[in-house]
């Protein structure tokens, strides 16, 4: 029996994202080396929820009443406020596959439909992926449409919220901020040195978690990079990087990555420990089925991702906007 014609679009759709172990569904990270690192290998914060319209992280942004004492004194059993909450709305993001008619008639074919079909869902899958991998770099405040993205989070504009919080509305004990945005737009030449610069810049501790473990910067900056750490053979394979299909290198710890999407002239130090991707339980790239065009002759399908970046220590990344090659 043959097949409606929608339900064969479909099921043509079905055996496209499981062709190859699902290998179709890669396309949502293979040009984007933050996208795979957070969303498909999901280091970092990962949330799922199930509803609502925010995401909320804890975070400390102060440090209990401590001390040393002898014997006879009194101990102080005050509470100081240390915690609050990062709340991120929801964003959402969609891609459109659409076959108008004469489109049907050009392929009616068993095969020709098969590519037809895998074809234009390829390219949504494109679509949204770079929509996502653009905006993850972006400015856009807490309550625009687009990902609150890495130039929002390390916004030095102190009146403006990030996660519904702004860095000075937390002060504290010591007199420091301690939900920070941290931007250098001071001119800066490529370096060795200016990648340890950077890490100190942003370093909460020593020790485990405290230092910035990634770099990403465009492939202008990223090539005489590598050129000097070749030349003085001082860094080792980022195998992570590597075998997700990105070019990458570790020094001093740190992953440097070059991501197409970085914007130019931008380095961004990010610990992932502290970032990373909510989405919902329903949003993870998920398509609907194809339907009929309400007013062309045709059908179409849209793929769906419902999320944000999301960030619980917004002190321990950095941005350096203004890097040259030489």
């Amino acid at each position: 029996m043959t097949l409606p014609y929608t339900t064969e679009l479909d099921a043509i759709t079905d055996d496209y994202y499981m062709a190859d172990g699902k290998a179709a569904t890669d396309i949502h990270f293979n040009s984007s080396f933050l996208l795979n690192w957070f969303m498909k290998q999901q280091k970092g914060l990962w949330k799922r929820p199930g509803g609502g319209i925010y995401m909320v992280t804890h975070f400390m942004f102060d440090q209990g009443v401590s001390g040393a004492y002898e014997k006879a004194d009194p101990l102080s059993s005050d509470d100081r406020e240390i915690l609050n909450a990062a709340r991120f709305l929801i964003k959402h993001y969609y891609s459109n596959a659409t076959i108008y008619r004469t489109d049907e008639l050009a392929n009616s074919g068993g095969a020709e439909l098969v590519d037809l079909v895998t074809n234009k869902v390829s390219n949504a899958q494109e679509s949204i992926t770079s929509d996502l991998a653009t905006d993850l770099y972006g400015d856009s405040g807490d309550t625009a449409k687009y990902l609150t993205g890495l130039k929002t989070l390390t916004s030095e504009t102190t009146s403006a919220t990030y996660g519904g919080v702004a860095e000075t509305d937390l002060l504290s004990s010591d007199g420091s901020y301690n939900w920070e945005g941290k931007t250098d737009s001071d001119a800066k030449v490529i370096s060795l040195d200016l990648f340890r610069d950077m890490a100190t810049a942003c370093k909460l501790k020593d020790g485990k978690m405290g230092k910035i473990d990634l770099v990403t910067m465009p492939e202008a900056l990223f090539n005489p990079v590598l050129s000097i750490l070749q030349l003085q053979q001082i860094y080792t394979e980022a195998k992570e990087t590597v075998d997700a299909g990105f070019t990458g290198v570790k020094f001093e710890g740190k992953k440097l990555v070059a991501d197409d999407y970085c914007p130019s002239a931008n380095m961004f130090g990010i610990n992932s420990n502290f970032v990373g991707f909510g989405i919902h339980k329903n949003g993870y790239f998920v398509r609907d089925k194809w339907r009929k065009l309400d007013g062309p002759m045709g059908r179409t399908m849209k793929i769906l991702w419902d999320g944000n970046l999301i960030c619980n220590n917004r002190k321990a990344h950095i941005r350096y906007s203004s890097v040259t090659a030489s």
